[in-house]
């Protein structure tokens, strides 16, 4: 399976793994599943750090994910202009990117947000 981490799944996957339900976290530490964080989380948290919502080194968080050996998913001209099509379930554009990411790369997004599998992508959570 190839499983796309949300910004809160990635946090919790290398701060707090206990968070995730157990299942979840078998399925990221499952050698058999590639696990990919994509730009957009990167870019979300370190906009968050800026503006003060989030408490995170976004470069320790970079090489957290390396370490973890999470590969890296980089927004395309592909991705981006997939996000024109989707239904305006989401209102907030990294969750838009990241549904995006998932239909065009054909992936299974790990996530607690129910509102992201109204897009008719594959989820994970639990």
């Amino acid at each position: 399976m190839r499983l796309l981490l949300d910004t809160h799944t990635l946090l919790w996957a290398l701060a707090t793994p206990a968070k995730l339900p157990a299942p979840t976290a078998r399925a990221i530490r499952d050698p058999a599943n590639a696990v990919l964080v994509s730009a957009a989380s990167a870019w979300e948290i370190a906009i968050k750090v800026a503006i003060g919502k989030l408490s995170a080194n976004v470069d320790e968080i970079v090489r957290a994910s390396v370490a973890a050996g999470f590969d890296e998913l980089a927004i395309t001209l592909a991705h981006a202009v997939r996000v024109r099509t989707l239904p305006p379930h989401h209102r907030d554009p990294f969750d838009r990117m990241l549904v995006a990411q998932a239909v065009e790369e054909g992936l299974t997004v790990v996530t607690r947000d129910a509102v992201v599998a109204r897009y008719g992508v594959s989820t994970l959570w639990g």
